[in-house]
């Protein structure tokens, strides 16, 4: 499904005159043609659902939507979320407090035959302290950023007062580069393991054929340009970092941080400030822009945004001309690439479900049972698409 598309995935719509891809299909005049109302619904919604009533949508674009919805929608896992202690999650938000509850609910079965739970990328450690009190299972916790390891052990600490000790081990560890050593009778978690580590979880637990639950997060977070697929069923497909990062656009109606209208806001600023800084003399990519600022000032309006970044870059601030000129010149092109930007936009969920499938087709091919579904809501996290895998199907969950 992903390899004919290839083309539209690899080509960015950064500009207001249509792709190569684009025209190629025909698509370019009807696309540019979507009223406002009708672009909202595909945004929101997706393409299948927005174009349910316009009756001169090109045929191929319609089934491609089609067969992209058949083929990426996940069966969603239903189970009782595990009544947490509030004592023991103090400053977790509500979304947070709900993939915690799910994830160890539905871990439960692997956890159980387990000598020992290792969570990779453990963060702050809430999963790995709650694993080690739930399912009284030694456990060790792996995190690269020793500040938040220290956290991790100051909260393990404080709540051991309250329930006795707890069999957990927290320890400063780079995945990425180190190798990553499990053992038969381990039970991996990574809870929105990045990028590249969860590959290297999949490949450990296919190599320890040990139990396994991933919850996949950010495919861009890579050290190298691209991954290529792990699977001998992925084949030779290459998706290079700029590309993985499709994969996190969730089509809405509301954001998870922030409202759609907040959203596209966002874009239209970085637009008129990657206009304000090439128009400087500077040769930027979509998104390099923004290289060292937090992404949501980009909500906060041009002319703090241009002149953040133009200070950061050593620059003089934006004249009230520029940011005038910059800001209507990018509405007029944002309109027009919003509308070239959906069948591409239609893709991500593909991308992200092609990823997933490598990575269970590996576990597969070296002997292990998997199951792929939706862990959550998407009001919990869009990032939902969950990995289980064990030599004995019977711990799996069902659908």
């Amino acid at each position: 499904m992903l390899e004919p598309v290839l083309d539209i995935v690899n080509a960015r719509v950064e500009q207001a005159a249509p792709p190569a891809w684009c025209e190629r299909r025909g698509w370019a005049e009807f696309l540019l043609s979507l009223s406002d109302t009708e672009l909202l619904a595909c945004e929101a919604h997706g393409l299948e659902v927005g174009l349910r009533g316009v009756t001169d949508a090109p045929r191929e674009l319609r089934a491609l939507a089609e067969s992209v919805r058949r083929v990426a929608t996940l069966p969603r896992l239903h189970a009782r979320a595990v009544e947490l202690p509030q004592a023991a999650l103090l400053g977790v938000s509500a979304r947070k407090r709900e993939q915690l509850g799910a994830v160890l609910a539905l871990a439960s079965p692997l956890a159980a035959q387990a000598a020992r739970v290792v969570d990779v990328g453990a963060g702050s450690g809430h999963l790995a302290r709650l694993s080690a009190e739930f399912f009284q299972r030694e456990t060790l916790a792996l995190e690269r950023e020793a500040s938040r390891v220290q956290t991790a052990e100051r909260r393990s600490q404080k709540r051991a007062e309250s329930v006795g000790p707890l069999d957990v081990r927290f320890s400063v560890s780079d995945v990425g580069r180190e190798k990553l050593e499990l053992r038969s009778t381990d039970f991996a978690l990574g809870l929105h393991a990045c990028g590249e580590l969860g590959d290297r979880l999949v490949l450990a637990a296919a190599e320890a054929a040990c139990d396994l639950l991933l919850c996949s997060c950010c495919f861009q977070k890579l050290s190298g340009t691209e991954r290529a697929m792990l699977s001998r069923a992925g084949g030779s497909v290459r998706l290079r970092k700029s590309v993985l990062g499709l994969a996190n656009l969730t089509l809405r109606a509301e954001g998870v941080e922030a409202s759609q209208h907040d959203n596209l806001r966002g874009r239209l600023m970085r637009l008129a400030l990657r206009r304000l800084l090439q128009a400087r003399g500077l040769s930027l990519r979509a998104g390099e822009e923004m290289q060292g600022v937090n992404r949501r000032r980009a909500q906060a309006g041009l002319s703090d945004l241009a002149n953040q970044v133009l200070a950061e870059r050593r620059m003089p601030p934006a004249t009230p001309a520029e940011l005038h000129m910059h800001a209507d010149a990018a509405e007029r092109e944002h309109a027009a690439m919003r509308r070239l930007s959906l069948p591409r936009n239609l893709l991500a969920r593909l991308v992200e479900v092609a990823i997933v499938l490598d990575r269970a087709a590996l576990l597969e091919e070296s002997g292990q049972s998997v199951v792929v579904a939706e862990l959550f809501e998407e009001r919990v996290t869009p990032r939902n698409t969950g990995l289980f895998a064990t030599a004995d199907p019977r711990r799996l969950p069902h659908c």
